[in-house]
């Protein structure tokens, strides 16, 4: 196949240069940013609400405007997936990006409305693949194929309005993307859009074995499962004696440090590269632009304006939010978002620590909440309290005390999620109880099936026992007994189960 990498170098190299040109004018580029989404959004049901027709200044907008969780504004966009028009953001949105996350449903659903496809998602993507060939020049990307793994149209929702997709963001973005894209992307859209795994990836497996394959993008966990199964198929022993021209993992979603040594095991070190990238169904945020660091640079000027709520200010409708041009670093700080998807102020629940100011770069630091978020299937602390209350209810079981935590893929054996319970009644058959509660978690979480689906991605949860006491010698030992104690119910590492198991030995 042709190198087209020269000819696209010209194209994507302005993107490297604006951003450059932020570099003390954070500012200017921000407030320009949000000056056009209040005027864009005047004359929708929130810009009247709110008064964006005179299109205030920053000051006036964050005084006025409250900073609310899905929750809040799960009405007006469940108006939108009606079919209402100029409600949250101008036109009608017909996109909506599906994902576990609130307490008063399984699901909650990001409206991807056509100026966030256009300034936003693809621009973002656009933003990665520059600020890779300004890191990497002897790059031949364009010489082969991407490999985009993507999500699919699965939803909950019944009866949907003539028109309307909800699903996974990365289906909405491959189902949308320019058909000049799909001359160089693998597999193609039939396949990339199925939503039974058990066919899906032998599929995937099949489409992109052939191929002259460059650069990979998607999420760490479920592109490794992906992998394996490519060298498998070929009787490899690393993925580049496969595609001997892979270079480049654009990866997002999750943390890649859980997964970096099995990447280090079934690539060849000297010929791959790894971009990290903030890409979420709220927005395309940041990408990494620098080999020296894993700090990604802030996207100031792709529709969105940022806010920064320091942690002890969590939760509150008016907190004493920074905005881009007044964030220190070394701090970290609740993420706080307006955008061209109709999101006003909206708290994302991560946190990211600010690691420079000019040009401005930062790092994910978290979730504002307990969470596990190992393989992406965002598993929240409702979801987990509900699920043992159903699996409880029908083995005659009873729970004192119980902590959650990912174990990660080792090679050998899939990722699963370890349990540690604390019994006050346990069950008469554990095999029993860990099977419902495995299902129970799947009927409250929509994320977590999909990533469960036949063993694919994840294998069964398991449950270890705690000895009586073991949770109180714990939160004693961690300081933390007393009228106000607080286990972790979920952690996105192991640093405390670990050290739980330890005491329980």
């Amino acid at each position: 196949m042709v190198d087209f990498t020269p000819l696209a170098r010209p194209i994507f190299a302005p993107r490297v240069r604006a951003a450059l040109s932020w570099t003390g004018a954070a500012e200017a580029v921000q407030r320009g940013q949000l000056h056009w989404l209040l005027s864009a959004a005047a004359k929708t049901s929130v810009g009247e609400r709110y008064g964006f027709a005179s299109a205030p200044s920053y000051e006036i907008f964050c005084r006025t405007v409250p900073v609310v969780s899905y929750e809040d504004i799960r009405p007006d966009v469940m108006r939108m997936v009606a079919g209402e028009s100029d409600v949250l953001w101008r036109g009608r949105c017909r996109r909506f990006a599906q994902s576990s996350g609130i307490s008063d449903g399984k699901s909650k659903y990001i409206p991807v409305t056509d100026d966030a496809l256009s300034r936003n998602h693809y621009a973002g993507g656009r933003d990665v693949v520059a600020h890779y060939l300004n890191l990497n020049p002897a790059s031949r990307i364009f010489a082969g194929k991407s490999f985009i793994l993507g999500g699919s149209y699965a939803n909950e929702l019944k009866g949907l309005a003539p028109g309307v997709k909800v699903g996974d963001l990365s289906a909405n973005l491959i189902d949308k993307i320019n058909p000049m894209v799909n001359l160089l992307r693998v597999p193609a859209k039939e396949i990339a859009l199925m939503s039974d795994w058990h066919k899906k990836l032998p599929a995937l497996v099949n489409a992109s074995l052939h191929e002259n394959i460059t650069n990979i993008s998607g999420v760490p966990s479920w592109f490794m499962t992906v992998l394996r199964e490519v060298i498998k198929e070929a009787g490899a022993t690393t993925i580049h004696d496969v595609w001997p021209n892979l270079e480049v993992f654009f990866h997002g979603g999750i943390s890649f440090e859980p997964y970096r040594q099995q990447y280090a095991r079934m690539t060849d070190a000297t010929k791959m590269h790894y971009l990290e990238t903030y890409n979420a169904s709220e927005g395309f945020f940041a990408v990494q632009s620098s080999w020296d660091s894993k700090a990604m640079l802030l996207l100031l000027d792709i529709g969105v304006f940022y806010e920064f709520v320091p942690l002890d200010m969590v939760g509150e409708p008016f907190p004493e939010a920074l905005p881009a041009w007044k964030v220190e670093p070394g701090h970290t700080y609740a993420l706080v978002i307006s955008s061209c998807n109709g999101l006003w102020r909206y708290a994302i629940g991560d946190t990211v620590k600010i690691e420079s100011v000019d040009p401005l770069k930062i790092t994910i630091a978290g979730r504002t909440k307990h969470f596990i978020n190992a393989f992406g299937e965002e598993v929240m602390v409702y979801n987990a309290d509900e699920a043992l209350r159903r699996a409880c209810e029908k083995t005659g079981a009873s729970v004192l005390n119980y902590t959650a935590a990912p174990v990660y893929d080792d090679g050998g054996h899939r990722g699963h999620h370890q349990w540690l319970i604390e019994w006050a009644t346990p069950p008469a058959d554990r095999q029993y109880f860990v099977r419902e509660l495995d299902a129970s978690l799947q009927a409250v979480n929509s994320d977590y099936p999909a990533k469960r689906t036949g063993d694919i991605f994840l294998n069964c949860l398991t449950v270890t026992d705690a000895v009586p006491g073991l949770f109180d010698r714990w939160l004693e030992a961690t300081g933390k007994l007393g009228g106000q104690r607080k286990v972790p119910r979920l952690s996105n590492d192991r640093k405390i189960i670990d050290n739980m198991l330890e005491l329980n030995r």
